[in-house]
């Protein structure tokens, strides 16, 4: 990665009440019309923001996703929909991630267990409700009273298990909003091409460009009814594309930010949390990829796993390269000591907020001591079984409590979204389990040392090898019975589900008693971290996000929380090393860049269609708008609201965007609405999801 310095414009935008060119990540209630009206002569109206927000979905999972038609056709990214296509290879014993899948008509398209997308249907400010709860409250009492009224609030709002409400943080405290979507769960795969193309250039030219990827995946929304969702609002296709220069907007759900954060925060992610996060991707990486050595069927399932370690280790190491560049993170420091000198400057302000950072950096020192431990006890290490089991136990002491005094995940406006992920009817690889659970147990042990009271419990006089084929070899956990509707009916995960806590505690299968084991222990350390650093920390973050709204006022765009926002742009390349990179590439460069080996080589479908297409039809495509992790999915429109491209990634100068964004270089990377019809007409014996398409072009 070139090293750059960051404009930082979203630390000085929060700072300074003033942001700069086409950035920003934007609520659609709080959308700047009149900066894009002024930029570039088109203002987006209430109806237009509307259409554009009612046509976007989020993956509950965590990608961003929209309707294309008014048959609940949804659009989204080959690797978004991963999950999906290995839960539907596993269960058909097939290969979808490696030949792709095409449903030919409505009977073929199966239900992708467990997945649910979420459309937003309203947006309240609940500021003054939540803000009420906690004012006056002690530190270690501020995440517990926090809690119970955003639980209360969430439970008034989910009226049905149709509706999923959250109550959203943000500026880190200084506004909440009450976020209504609609619960969308019968969701079935119509299309999605072979990986070889879907990621094309694999991890070498993952964050790069140009880039020649087809990264689609087609699902579709289907009604309680059992049929086609009928879809009253959804993206066109636009007719001619999109031009060099041309307004674009991308619309999706990116994951987090942290342009909002203090000089203490950012060492401590520079100095502790991000080199921690890099040994243990790179470790995760190491025994994943020899796990894939084992055979065909161990590569297959563990493609998904694999993908996700090698996309978040260089995405961490974006980050942590950004924090370490000395002119970027000088720029933060003048950037947080521009901020205290104008707090200073206002002797009643600096009275009220003048400690603030002081405090924030107290309790940064604290998360610092107990992270290690806290992520080591609450770990469950990306295990399936383990999730469950923990999500049973938890369930069952849970359940009776008064709404407000739960677990948050537990509380009735959550509880569905939990019940569709532990009954879900996804495959369970077994001897995936033992190996992650293995490496997590290891990993304990050396975090913790073997002297350790909870390392000797869990362990014993057993190796965690032992310990962890022991536990899944004797579970029945994975014993999941569903009926046509993708129902669960029966199998001990269901029954214990369903069952009370003494049920559940009187369960003899192993991997369960294991985790309750233990469940006492995790327990006081997540709520020790509530007290001593959670709590502590959103009080003060409320109180700076006070600060710099009375010094600078709040028309400014918040940090991103996996929401809904809207950002601007323009079609346009970047100069890198002096050398220009131009915005747009074409199928012709697919084949040029074609080797016949992994990761460059084109699948057999594309080969053979090499006379067929266009080679002049652009491929994939950059613009400067501001998104970050999350927003893979996202559609990108036009003024008109037309779809002119999907949304699968960003340019190697985006890793540093969680921190701050360069109009000069980071980039969205985006799949070329042509290529995508391209591709359904003359790759792929797809021509009736391109024509279904092409019947809501206006």
């Amino acid at each position: 990665m070139r090293k750059s310095i960051f404009l930082l414009t979203g630390i000085l935008c929060l700072a300074a009440g003033t942001a700069y060119a086409d950035e920003g990540m934007w609520t659609f209630n709080e959308f700047p019309s009149s900066k894009v009206s002024a930029a570039y002569g088109f203002a987006p109206g209430a109806d237009w923001l509307k259409q554009l927000q009612l046509s976007s979905v989020r993956i509950a999972g965590g990608c961003s996703a929209s309707v294309v038609s008014p048959n609940g056709l949804v659009m989204t990214n080959h690797h978004c929909a991963r999950s999906c296509i290995q839960s539907l290879s596993g269960i058909r014993k097939k290969d979808y991630n490696s030949d792709g899948f095409i449903a030919s008509k409505l009977e073929e398209e199966p239900r992708c267990p467990g997945m649910e997308m979420n459309q937003l249907s309203s947006i309240e400010d609940v500021t003054q409700a939540v803000q009420d709860a906690t004012k006056d409250k002690p530190p270690e009492k501020f995440n517990e009273a926090q809690k119970s009224a955003i639980a209360g609030i969430e439970k008034a709002c989910a009226t049905s298990a149709e509706w999923r409400c959250d109550v959203v943080t943000l500026f880190r405290g200084g506004q909440y909003n009450l976020y209504k979507y609609r619960r969308l769960q019968d969701i079935r795969l119509v299309f999605a091409p072979e990986d070889a193309i879907a990621f094309f250039g694999g991890d070498p030219d993952n964050f790069n460009f140009p880039r020649y990827d087809l990264d689609v995946s087609f699902l579709r929304i289907y009604g309680a009814d059992g049929k086609p969702w009928k879809a009253t609002h959804y993206l066109p296709f636009a007719k001619t594309g999109v031009q060099d220069g041309e307004l674009t907007f991308v619309s999706g759900n990116p994951g987090g930010t942290s342009r909002g954060l203090t000089l203490a925060q950012f060492q401590d992610l520079r100095d502790k949390a991000l080199p921690q996060r890099l040994m243990q991707l790179s470790q995760a990486r190491g025994w994943m990829t020899e796990y894939q050595k084992r055979g065909e069927e161990q590569q297959r399932h563990s493609n998904g796993d694999l993908f996700g370690i090698e996309n978040g280790l260089k995405s961490v190491k974006g980050k942590h390269e950004a924090l370490a560049d000395g002119a970027f993170f000088a720029s933060l420091q003048k950037n947080e000591l521009d901020f205290r000198s104008r707090l200073a400057g206002n002797p009643a302000l600096f009275a009220e907020y003048g400690d603030v950072w002081d405090n924030i950096a107290t309790i940064t020192a604290k998360r610092q001591d107990l992270r290690k431990t806290v992520s080591a006890v609450q770990d469950t290490f990306g295990s399936s079984l383990m999730t469950i089991a923990r999500s049973i136990v938890r369930h069952a002491d849970e359940r009776n409590k008064p709404n407000g005094n739960r677990l948050p995940e537990f509380s009735d406006a959550r509880l569905p979204q939990m019940v569709q992920r532990v009954l879900s009817a996804a495959p369970i690889y077994k001897e995936l389990e033992i190996a992650k659970i293995r490496h997590g147990l290891t990993k304990m042990r050396e975090d913790l040392s073997p002297d350790h009271p909870l390392v000797k419990k869990l362990l014993g006089n057993k190796t965690p090898d032992q310990v962890a084929t022991e536990l899944v070899r004797g579970t029945k956990l994975d014993e999941l019975k569903t009926n046509a509707k993708g129902e669960p009916t029966a199998g001990l995960r269901k029954i214990l589900w369903d069952a009370d806590s003494k049920t559940v505690a009187a369960s003899d299968d192993p991997l369960l008693r294991f985790v309750a084991s233990y469940d006492p222990e995790a327990r006081a350390a997540r709520k020790l971290n509530e007290e001593l650093v959670e709590g502590p920390l959103k009080k003060q973050e409320e109180r700076l996000a006070k600060a710099r709204f009375a010094l600078y006022g709040s028309k400014v765009y918040p940090d991103a929380t996996f929401t809904l926002r809207l950002s601007y742009g323009r079609v346009v390349g970047w100069m890198e090393d002096g050398v220009p990179v131009a915005p747009f590439t074409d199928i012709a460069g697919a084949y040029r860049r074609h080797t016949g080996a992994e990761p460059f080589a084109l699948p057999e479908s594309w080969l053979k269609a090499r006379a067929k297409v266009n080679p002049k039809t652009p491929f994939n495509l950059v613009t400067n708008n501001d998104i970050i992790g999350g927003n893979s999915g996202s559609p990108m429109v036009n003024k008109n609201g037309e779809v002119i491209g999907l949304v699968f990634d960003g340019n190697i100068h985006s890793l540093g965007g969680d921190y701050g964004f360069d109009e000069k270089l980071n980039r969205t990377v985006a799949v070329d609405s042509r290529a995508l019809l391209e591709a359904l007409d003359h790759v792929y014996a797809a021509g009736h999801i391109a024509a279904e398409i092409r019947a809501g072009q206006k």
